[in-house]
């Protein structure tokens, strides 16, 4: 693939992804068999990538969307009468209240729905950490992670590679989605599927690409060139991390002195002048590298409903609980679904597509024990 070619390839067919559902395992009567052939559900051409110079704002969107440590209970960006940050934070849950004190009245509106789970990782199900190789989930929370999805069909979509977020986690009855939604897999053959809960059948062998839904996998190749790029021209920088996620890439400068961030910031752009189906986001301390097409978290979860035979049903409720600013493209369509939650997990105002809210991992596990208990309750 020529890496300046300007134009994107046709949108990569779905129809062959070899993600079909077992007639046995689903809930409902299954409008087919194996995967729907005529999924209408495409993948845009988007505009071809632009890269912004310093002077376009980058550095100060690098500093507002990661604030230090300290200054975490509080967000500048987030209209309030006061500075106090336990103000600020208590006007804010005002907007989006506690899915734990909320409980009640989400379980309410959930009865006699099926719950479809989705979840991020990082900062999620696991603590943000310096070093993002030992952002490991705790042993409690990958209990209360099997127990949820013993119950509903239950996803995990990071903006990490599928491999990595697998390493982490290490269930199998899961659904992964990675590198924001581009490298999707269903559970494992192995996984033992009961009346609530949806397993997708999955070729015998684990590594067989029939199992696995890659919208972005063309960009392969100039994603592997411009990763070594990438860890080549910041290997001078103290504290520069580059990983590779297979159909992205993620240069953090969480460790990287504030004063260093502007030269990470132009050698990243300065790599990317030079491919310009790709494009630049960023998170919290990190500067993603993403192919230009029109998906992302929330198109994951639009397919995955699909395939699953669980959209566009009144009996359904998906769950969305996620930290980055990437999350909110999923917030945004459960929203406009109109029949879904998303739940923010944040120790900070911020704006949000999200209904809800949760502080931290921590309030996250409680959250989910508290599900999987309801669920009995329920059976």
């Amino acid at each position: 693939m020529d890496r300046n070619t300007p134009v994107l390839a046709d949108p990569a067919p779905i129809n062959n992804s070899g993600l079909g559902i077992h007639s046995s395992l689903l809930p409902y009567p299954p409008p087919w068999a194996g995967f729907p052939r005529n999924l209408n559900l495409s993948i845009p051409r988007r505009k071809t990538g632009v890269v912004d110079d310093l002077r376009s704002g980058w550095i100060d969107a690098m500093k507002s969307s990661s604030p230090p440590p300290q200054k975490l209970a509080y967000d500048a960006s987030f209209p309030s009468e006061s500075a106090d940050p336990d103000a600020a934070y208590s006007t804010w849950m005002l907007k989006y209240p506690s899915a734990l004190k909320s409980f009640e009245q989400i379980t309410h509106f959930a009865k006699g729905k099926r719950i479809a789970l989705f979840l991020d990782y990082d900062g999620t199900l696991s603590p943000i950490v310096d070093d993002p190789d030992r952002a490991c989930m705790s042993d409690d929370m990958r209990d209360a992670v099997r127990k949820v999805a013993s119950c509903f069909p239950t996803a995990i979509i990071s903006g990490r590679s599928r491999d990595k977020v697998f390493e982490f986690v290490g269930l199998t009855e899961l659904y992964y989605a990675g590198s924001h939604g581009m490298d999707i897999t269903s559970p494992s053959p192995k996984c033992i599927a009961n009346i609530h809960h949806a397993c997708l059948k999955a070729a015998e062998k684990q590594d067989n690409e029939d199992t696995v839904f890659q919208p972005a996998s063309e960009f392969f190749p100039m994603i592997e060139k411009v990763y070594a790029s990438l860890v080549e021209c910041t290997n001078g920088i103290n504290g520069a991390n580059v990983e590779n996620n297979k159909f992205c890439i993620s240069v953090h400068y969480r460790n990287v002195d504030e004063k260093d961030w502007a030269t990470v910031a132009q050698r990243v752009f300065d790599i990317l002048k030079e491919y310009p189906r790709l494009r630049l986001t960023h998170g919290r301390k990190v500067l993603e590298v993403r192919p230009v097409i029109d998906w992302n978290k929330g198109k994951a979860v639009e397919f995955l409903l699909e395939s699953l035979g669980l959209s566009n049903r009144e009996d359904v409720l998906p769950i969305y609980i996620g930290d980055d600013r990437t999350d909110e493209d999923a917030f945004k369509v459960l929203r406009d679904l109109k029949t879904g939650y998303g739940i923010l997990v944040s120790s900070a105002p911020k704006e949000t597509h999200a209904y809800y809210s949760l502080k931290d991992p921590s309030e996250v596990m409680e959250f989910l024990k508290a599900l999987f208990i309801i669920q009995v309750r329920w059976l």
